[in-house]
C-alpha cells in the first residue's frame, strides 16, 4: 500500500473516528486528540513528527493514562479490540518461554510496579522473553526520573509501531470497501 494512501485514510476520517482509531496506538486522550486535531498530515514523515511531538508534550499523568491500556509483560490482553490483538502479537516472545523465565518476569513485574507505581513497559515486538527479563532487571536499577525517561521512550516506540499498523489496516480497509460494497450490491458474499 502507498504511504500517501495510508495517511490520506487517516486524514479523511471524521474527528471522533480519528480519535478512536488513534487511541489504539496510544491510549492517552491528549495524544490522540492532538493527532486528530493536527490533520491533515499528507505524509508519513509529517504524521510521525506530529506523533513524536505530541508524545514529548505529554504530562506524566497522560503517560500514566496510556500505560493503563498496557498489560504487564507476560499477561495476555483480553478482548477483541485492535489494541488487544496488537498487544498479544507484540508480546508473542512470551509464547513458549521457559517456566523459570515467565515466573521471574511475573515476580519482577510486581517489584517494578511497587517501586514505580505503574506497569513495566517495553516495546516487546520481536523480543524473546529472556531479553525482556534482562531489560526489566536492568531498569529496576533506575531511579524514578531515569525510569520515566525510559518509559516515555518505550511508549513512543510502541506508539510508532502501532501507528504504522493502524495506517496499513485502515488503508487496506478503505481499498477493500468499494469492492465489498459492489459485491454486496450484486448479492455476492465477501470474506
Amino acid at each position: 500500500m502507498d504511504e500517501a494512501v495510508e495517511v490520506a485514510w487517516l486524514d479523511a476520517l471524521p474527528f471522533d473516528e480519528a480519535v478512536r482509531a488513534l487511541s489504539a496506538c496510544c491510549a492517552s486522550s491528549r495524544w490522540s486528540r492532538a493527532l486528530a486535531t493536527g490533520r491533515p498530515y499528507r505524509t508519513w514523515a509529517a504524521l510521525l513528527d506530529a506523533a513524536n511531538e505530541a508524545a514529548a508534550e505529554l504530562e506524566w499523568t497522560d503517560v500514566l493514562e496510556a500505560l493503563c491500556a498496557h498489560p504487564a509483560i507476560g499477561s495476555r490482553a483480553d478482548g477483541e479490540s485492535r489494541e488487544a490483538a496488537w498487544s498479544r502479537s507484540e508480546q508473542s516472545g512470551m509464547d513458549g518461554a521457559a517456566r523459570q523465565v515467565a515466573d521471574r518476569l511475573a515476580e519482577l513485574n510486581l517489584t517494578y510496579q511497587e517501586k514505580f507505581g505503574h506497569v513495566f513497559l517495553i516495546c516487546a515486538s520481536g523480543l524473546p522473553a529472556e531479553v525482556m527479563l534482562r531489560a526489566l532487571e536492568h531498569r529496576l536499577r533506575n531511579d524514578a526520573a531515569a525510569e520515566r525517561l525510559a518509559t516515555r521512550a518505550e511508549l513512543t516506540a510502541i506508539t510508532r509501531l502501532r501507528l504504522e499498523r493502524l495506517l496499513a489496516a485502515g488503508a487496506q480497509g478503505q481499498a477493500q470497501a468499494p469492492l465489498q460494497a459492489e459485491a454486496q450490491a450484486q448479492g455476492v458474499g465477501t470474506a
